[in-house]
């Protein structure tokens, strides 16, 4: 059992801290919110840190799941940060999803500092958080990655180190991007099968079997046929990282034609109050007055 930081107790981090606690790793947790760390505390045990950098002093591991790439560069490298306290030798495992940019950038000053930085953003959404079953894509040293999957395990059914930093971020990429395309077409989907008068329930207990089933159409039609949003990976989020996947596309020459175009339908969704709601409510647009 290894002493752990968990910093960033947000609808993915909570659970996956308490997965970590749950195997029996010592976790100490910093949120920027100090009464939700409090909370967890209650709930895991463990023990609290008032900084970034308190809670990486002396663990072994220390792991981060904040916002975005400002968010990200503000907990490792600002005042009380967690690369002004992580100790030598200690590996930093950041679950954020961010562009490939700043994950470079922390691995190549972490690497300077004495301690390792990887990339490892997931998969899965807040079910999988909280069911401790994460797919995680990961960039970075691979004795350093080595040394943290067992750790990551408490929370993943799927580990995986893709290549060198960064490639845990571009592949997070690829990921939205098949996302994306995915729930709109489940979008259509449906509303084609509502405005053909069809058995929605039916149509997807057949297609379901087929070639057109995906884990998006197992686990989010029913929730869509009934306006259901007010849960999972929120579409502000989305549009953040179909942002940094459109961003990286501009760099290496991809085109994304499906991608821009979902990314503006999300955009629709924002405008109809929609941004917290689940990535699932692109056909919200489709079915409104």
């Amino acid at each position: 059992m290894s002493n752990v930081a968990f910093i960033g107790l947000g609808t993915m981090g909570y659970p996956m801290a308490g997965h970590l606690s749950k195997a029996g790793h010592q976790v100490r947790v910093y949120n920027r919110n100090a009464a939700k760390a409090q909370a967890w505390q209650a709930e895991h045990g463990g023990t609290t840190a008032p900084t970034p950098a308190a809670a990486a002093q002396q663990r072994d591991f220390v792991f981060l799941c904040v916002g975005n790439d400002d968010d990200l560069r503000q907990v490792c490298l600002g005042e009380n940060g967690v690369f002004a306290a992580a100790a030598l030798g200690s590996v930093i495992v950041d679950h954020t999803t961010t562009s490939a940019t700043v994950a470079r950038e922390l691995a190549e000053k972490a690497a300077q500092a004495g301690f390792h930085f990887i990339d490892a953003p997931v998969s899965g959404g807040q079910a999988g958080a909280q069911n401790g079953k994460l797919s995680v894509m990961a960039g970075g040293d691979a004795a350093a990655f080595a040394r943290a999957e067992p750790v990551i395990r408490a929370f993943a059914a799927s580990v995986r180190l893709l290549g060198p930093s960064g490639y845990g971020q571009l592949t997070k990429m690829g990921n939205q991007i098949c996302i994306a395309g995915l729930v709109q077409a489940l979008s259509e989907g449906i509303h084609f099968a509502k405005c053909a008068g069809l058995d929605v329930a039916a149509v997807i207990d057949v297609i379901s079997k087929g070639a057109a089933s995906s884990w998006q159409m197992q686990n989010r039609w029913e929730t869509m046929l009934n306006d259901k949003f007010d849960f999972g990976f929120a579409v502000d989020w989305m549009r953040k990282d179909l942002g940094i996947a459109k961003a990286e596309a501009a760099r290496n020459g991809a085109q994304l034609p499906v991608t821009a175009l979902v990314d503006e339908y999300y955009a629709e969704v924002q405008k109809m109050g929609g941004g917290r709601w689940d990535t699932s409510s692109l056909i919200a647009r489709l079915e409104k007055p």
